[in-house]
């Protein structure tokens, strides 16, 4: 038997997918948590360090980072090496532009913590227009 879960969240970008969770209660960085040619979260300190992020839904607490966000979220995306969504609880707007700019899935601003609604492992389905994020267990 699955069980589902639909988490409201600020009307998203990018086209639906459904994929397999990747989550952590930590940051995210394009520039300094990723290596954008391996496909893994390369910075020691990151909760995430050492998994593989491509075709993934990441699903972390906030973003940082500034404009170089946008070029490498494209450049991922363009290789085949990038999340297939980007989930945050807290965004800001060189993230969203960042998203945009690559063809990304991307929501942010849920009804509650988004990192303790989705669990790694769980598959998870994206409708950014709708806003609704479906966690199926």
């Amino acid at each position: 038997m699955t069980e589902q879960t639909t988490i409201k969240g600020h009307r998203g970008i990018g086209e639906s997918v459904t994929g397999i969770a990747l989550v952590a209660e930590d940051n995210f960085s394009a520039r300094y948590d990723l290596d954008r040619v391996n496909g893994v979260f390369s910075r020691p300190a990151h909760a995430l360090f050492g998994e593989n992020y491509v075709g993934r839904i990441l699903v972390l607490n906030t973003a940082k980072g500034g404009v170089a966000t946008s070029w490498m979220l494209r450049e991922m995306k363009s290789r085949g090496m990038a999340p297939a969504a980007l989930l945050l609880n807290i965004s800001n707007p060189i993230m969203a532009q960042g998203a945009a700019f690559a063809g990304l899935c991307f929501m942010d601003r849920f009804d509650g913590d988004i990192t303790s609604f989705v669990r790694t492992g769980d598959r998870v389905a994206v409708d950014p227009e709708a806003g609704r994020v479906t966690v199926m267990r």
